[in-house]
């Protein structure tokens, strides 16, 4: 049997991080792998959260192997746990890497993990190039770039971005696997009682952290189209915000939209996600930069139409005209949509596009692309030449 250690978010925190961390974790058991992740006893600290809490209060996961140790700013602390992973002696050590922030953490771990000269280490990239950026994230991200003998991008444009940072280790693309651990659809009108939402009236999804560069702002301005205004149409905007409320409020307000959009604005449990999806006719993604986005892969889960914007890598992951639009990151385009989709009677020619979309987004489909990287690496220790 196989040893795989990943090291990454994982209960008690919560978040996509830790969701995705946990359900690799199960797709290895399913193949009969040995799992453990090395999860962080402090990920950030809390002067640079942006949200209420980072941790869940949901139950501990009864089926996995969580072990909350790794401070992400104490370095005498990634010393030890490098020892500790490294004396283990993993067959296979897979890191989850989305911020500079957490480079020297994982990067001087993962360098004492591969001294054991027996560890393969790899990283399954979120991001390399952050959305919100500061002086010295690309020192930092080819320093943790350096620590490990291959790379999974989980779109193209970050495999691009790769080239920045190293050209010659093995990587290899493979797209965001689903979310599909939210179990299945309920009927819509449930959804929407369960909700406290209007049965009657037609409703748009903005789902997830709200953060400047995911353009909930254009979303807004786009409702306040006379065009989205004549449809009597509604938005529902369920996540907690991750940046000042204020601009988005005083956006609603000055739009007089306090009828048409309901803010739910919390963390959303993963038993409570269902509810949000399973009420919504479309799910729209604003983003004025993207590399790509899980909520594209619990829209998928839920065979759910999508709106998004033409950024980043998003455009990768919704065929244009088959599982919805894609559209440039402008109100104007973004109202046209909406209304295209209604007026257009979309929603079951892209529920069918959605349902066969999501075939390509397997976990088998992540294991095999993992399983290719490892064989094509001959020598993953040049330094034993």
């Amino acid at each position: 049997m196989r040893k795989v250690v990943i090291i990454g978010s994982a209960h008690p925190l919560r978040g996509g991080l830790a969701a995705y961390n946990e359900r690799l974790a199960r797709e290895f058991r399913h193949h009969a792998e040995s799992v453990t992740i090395f999860s962080f006893r402090l990920q950030y600290p809390s002067i640079l959260f942006p949200g209420k809490t980072q941790y869940s209060s949901e139950p501990a996961p009864e089926d996995l192997d969580i072990r909350t140790v790794i401070n992400s700013v104490n370095p005498f602390n990634w010393i030890r746990m490098g020892w500790r992973i490294r004396n283990l002696r993993p067959d296979l050590v897979i890191v989850k890497y989305w911020m500079p922030f957490m480079a020297p953490c994982l990067g001087t771990i993962c360098r004492i993990i591969r001294t054991n000269k027996h560890s393969r280490a790899i990283s399954i990239l979120d991001n390399l190039i952050p959305h919100e950026q500061h002086p010295g994230d690309r020192l930092l991200t080819g320093y943790f770039a350096r620590s490990v003998h291959g790379f999974i991008a989980m779109s193209r444009s970050v495999l691009q971005d790769l080239a920045l940072f190293d050209r010659k280790k093995p990587r290899a693309f493979c797209p965001h696997p689903l979310y599909d651990h939210y179990g299945p659809l309920i009927p819509k009108q449930v959804a929407r009682q369960v909700l406290g939402l209007d049965k009657q009236s037609n409703w748009v999804l903005f789902f997830g952290f709200i953060r400047d560069y995911k353009g909930l702002d254009l979303l807004i301005h786009a409702f306040a189209e006379p065009k989205i205004r004549e449809m009597n149409l509604k938005l529902l905007v369920a996540g907690e915000f991750y940046c000042d409320s204020k601009p988005y409020l005083d956006l609603i307000r000055r739009y007089c939209l306090q009828d048409s959009v309901v803010l739910s604005n919390e963390f959303i449990p993963d038993n409570r996600v269902v509810n949000y999806f399973s009420a919504a006719d479309v799910v729209v993604q604003p983003y004025k930069t993207a590399t790509q986005s899980g909520v594209t892969q619990i829209a998928y889960h839920f065979e759910k139409p999508m709106i998004i914007t033409n950024v980043g890598g998003l455009a990768e992951f919704v065929a244009d005209g088959c599982a919805g639009f894609v559209v440039d990151p402008d109100p104007a385009a973004i109202a046209e949509a909406i209304t295209r989709f209604y007026r257009e009677e979309r929603e079951h020619v892209f529920i069918a596009g959605v349902a066969r979309e999501k075939e390509k987004y397997s976990w088998k489909n992540m294991i095999e692309a993992i399983e290719t990287l490892l064989m094509n690496m001959e020598n993953p220790f040049p330094e034993e030449k």
